[in-house]
């Protein structure tokens, strides 16, 4: 691949990108929830897609080398976000059960952009498999492809990283019918109520 042009490690980086973000997980589960809210989507996308490019640029960089060196940050890292993700889970969870909470958050007033842009770093930032996937393995992946190919490899994640959210969050509002409905809110949030607790929990139990 190395001596390649442009288009194959852009390609390759294209595929190994969406790979590793197309999953269920806390951040895809809450942009997802605000795109079908149509609350402040495009800051939402414009968070994760500009986290995730930074990311891919420190791997490509060489920086993936240092954090897998630098075991203590990686294991703080993984216990915030572990927390985090159990509290963003029970507030999950919470909603779901309460008919009343549920009927406020579907028809209620949207949340401040200050709150959702928060949320959304924290739920980026905080989880410490980004950095594993992210900095050290896309990272690892870019530099094997050799100098000439790396930024190539880069570019092509970062498109599919950009593409993926996008169309995650404004292609929300395909489902927009099926959620005008108390009771599919109910249903997203007790998976995404199970989804933040389970990785909540195996951050915690990881060593």
């Amino acid at each position: 691949m190395t001596g390649a042009g442009p288009l194959l490690p852009a390609l390759s980086g294209l595929g190994t990108g969406l790979s590793l973000i197309v999953a269920i997980g806390a951040q895809n589960a809450h942009v997802l929830r605000q795109g079908l809210r149509h609350e402040h989507v495009g800051q939402v996308v414009a968070i994760c897609a500009l986290s995730d490019l930074v990311l891919i640029v420190a791997g490509v960089l060489g920086i993936g080398v240092v954090m897998d060196r630098a075991g203590w940050l990686v294991t703080a890292t993984r216990f915030v976000g572990a927390l985090f993700l159990l509290a963003y889970g029970l507030v999950a969870g919470r909603r779901a059960l309460r008919a009343d909470r549920l009927a406020a958050e579907v028809g209620g007033r949207p949340a401040s952009l200050r709150r959702v842009a928060l949320t959304t770093a924290a739920l980026t930032w905080l989880n410490p498999h980004v950095y594993l996937d992210t900095v050290v393995l896309l990272g690892s992946i870019a530099n094997s492809v050799g100098p000439q190919g790396r930024w190539a490899f880069a570019a092509g994640a970062g498109l599919g990283s950009s593409g993926w959210f996008g169309a995650l969050g404004y292609g929300a509002r395909l489902l927009s019918g099926v959620f005008a409905r108390a009771r599919a809110w109910q249903v997203l949030d007790l998976i995404i109520a199970v989804v933040m607790v389970t990785l909540g929990t195996r951050l915690i139990m990881d060593r």
